[in-house]
């Protein structure tokens, strides 16, 4: 969450006083520019090879090592890390096709070294995951991760556009407390430790499947899956630690707003929707609550 306000603060901050230059460095090139290409691709690979070291040294160091091997954990959480991992593909292609769409490089291009990115970070990660002791390289994280980045280039070859974009959206839970090292210990953490608060979206943009002129462009119909009672991955586990896990699904359906079909002429706008169209915005939603049957939510988040 603090990255998002950096980004914010460092694209917000030249805009004030110089928009027009800035919104003319953001317009996409009509043909191809090789100086832009030369500069994404120097751009990706400093940044994803410094976060992969970062990662490394940060997270891996401490852990002994092994040979390479695989575990399988897909029952873990519920697969909610594996619907993660769709997304985290997703997004991060989406980012890497729109970032050769900018320096004007082909169609092909954009989907072939574009919109596999996710999938090849994703995929050294899970190299280093095997050859930790402590975890190993899964199977199953690998199909998500493969489903990410076929959701986004099926649909730029079948339609040309995203009619189904995959989403977030997060709220704080009292499991985090009970178990702070695993679910995160604050805001900050849980956000990304603790599964019971995410929740993951396929938004559909109402318009691009019925042709009605009377239905706005920007309007989504939001299917969301989430999990709750979670303090371990599995019951099992949760069993042999002493605690009985009474863990469910939870399936969602909501309103949403592709923020890419709002309609500007402002690139830096376009940039803003991009980048912040990844996330689920508050609105009424159903909820299908495991044992508990339906729940009506005003607003859900």
């Amino acid at each position: 969450m603090r990255a998002s306000w950096v980004f914010i603060f460092i694209f917000v901050t030249p805009v004030c006083f110089s928009q027009s230059k800035f919104n003319q460095f953001l317009t996409p090139s009509d043909t191809l520019n090789n100086s832009r290409k030369t500069k994404v691709y120097l751009t990706e690979s400093v940044v994803l090879g410094g976060t992969l070291i970062g990662l490394n040294q940060l997270w891996y160091k401490d852990y002994p090592k092994s040979s390479f091997h695989f575990i399988n954990d897909n029952k873990e959480w519920l697969q909610m890390d594996k619907i993660g991992h769709m997304y985290s593909s997703y997004h991060l292609g989406r980012v890497g096709a729109e970032m050769l769409t900018w320096s004007g490089a082909s169609k092909k291009e954009q989907l072939i070294y574009g919109a596999t990115l996710g999938l090849g970070f994703l995929t050294v990660v899970e190299v280093f995951d095997g050859f930790s002791q402590e975890w190993g390289a899964s199977t199953g994280d690998m199909v998500a991760n493969v489903s990410g980045t076929a959701l986004y280039v099926s649909q730029e070859v079948l339609w040309k556009e995203q009619r189904i974009i995959p989403k977030f959206s997060f709220h704080q839970t009292q499991y985090a407390s009970l178990r702070p090292k695993t679910l995160g210990n604050g805001f900050q953490e849980e956000i990304l430790k603790d599964y019971n608060g995410q929740t993951y979206w396929l938004s559909f943009n109402i318009k691009s499947f019925i042709k009605n002129k009377s239905i706005p462009k920007w309007l989504n119909l939001a299917v969301g899956y989430g999990a709750e009672g979670m303090l371990y991955g599995t019951n099992q586990e949760a069993f042999k630690n002493n605690y009985i896990q009474y863990s469910s699904r939870q399936f969602y359906l909501s309103l949403d707003v592709d923020l890419t079909k709002i309609e500007t002429k402002s690139h830096f706008l376009k940039t803003f929707f991009s980048v912040f169209n990844t996330i689920k915005i508050p609105a009424p939603t159903l909820q299908i609550a495991g044992f508990d049957g339906f729940k009506a939510h005003l607003v859900y988040f």
